[in-house]
């Protein structure tokens, strides 16, 4: 692979603006020995965790991107946001213009989160993988932490494991797992994902969501170390993990 396609490949621009940046020694390659300049018509093998830099800037390369952001609330899971900042905006370019077959540059969402709710999500631009992880029929759990306006009561959690029927539905909608961690707070494993389903399930039984944060999916934890807004690699014991139940 000469070096302007494996800049093309990882997001880095048109291949002319890649060819550009090799052309102006802006790329190195770590040979085993070092960050290396290299001509473009040096041939690379590119191996999954390969370390290049371009501009200065470090990356390793991937052949498929899967992405964790812990995503801030105030942020819209979508390219074209309404009103609120796109999570993609916090993405570097790279991650955002990664050439696909399908219509759609770059990485995409695992699902969406709304607006206000935080935490886990997943991106990816593996089709195959987002498929995976979004169809109800895989079963994937996902655990939601909540906080309710008003004090819950003991049948709360009953009411949410024996099944409720929401608005748009008349078939009912059961938690895979749920428990009552304080007098305002609920843990809510879901293993589908309807429109709205957390609240709309929580509403069903009498109660507003004030706060939503996902802190699981699978057998994956959102890293106590991740500040909302940032993103790091999933490596393949991640991956495994966030497909196990």
């Amino acid at each position: 692979m000469y070096l302007s396609d494996l800049l093309f490949s990882q997001g880095f621009g048109t291949r002319r603006i890649c060819a550009g940046l090799v052309q102006q020694g802006l790329v190195k390659i770590d040979t085993g020995t070092g960050l290396q300049l290299m001509d473009e018509d040096q041939d690379t093998t590119p191996t999954d965790g390969m370390t290049y830099e371009v501009q200065g800037v470090r990356w390793q390369f991937h052949t498929k991107a899967y992405i964790l952001l812990n995503k801030p609330a105030g942020t819209e899971c979508s390219h074209k946001p309404s009103v609120w900042p796109s999570v993609y905006s916090l993405l570097p370019a790279p991650l955002r213009y990664r050439p696909a077959k399908t219509g759609l540059q770059g990485v995409q969402a695992v699902g969406r989160l709304d607006q206000d709710t935080t935490g886990m999500l997943l991106l990816s631009d593996d089709g195959q993988f987002i498929h995976r992880m979004s169809s109800p029929k895989h079963h994937v759990p996902k655990l939601y932490e909540l906080t309710t306006a008003d004090p819950l009561d003991d049948k709360v959690s009953q009411k949410l494991l024996a099944g409720v029927v929401l608005n748009d539905d008349p078939k009912p909608v059961k938690a895979a797992a749920c428990e009552q961690v304080g007098s305002h707070q609920l843990h809510l494993t879901l293993t589908e994902g309807k429109y709205h389903q957390v609240k709309r399930m929580l509403g069903a039984v009498g109660h507003k969501v004030l706060g939503l944060h996902r802190s699981q999916i699978g057998g994956l934890y959102l890293p106590a170390d991740l500040a909302p807004g940032q993103w790091r690699w999933l490596d393949e014991q991640d991956l495994a993990r966030c497909s196990s139940g």
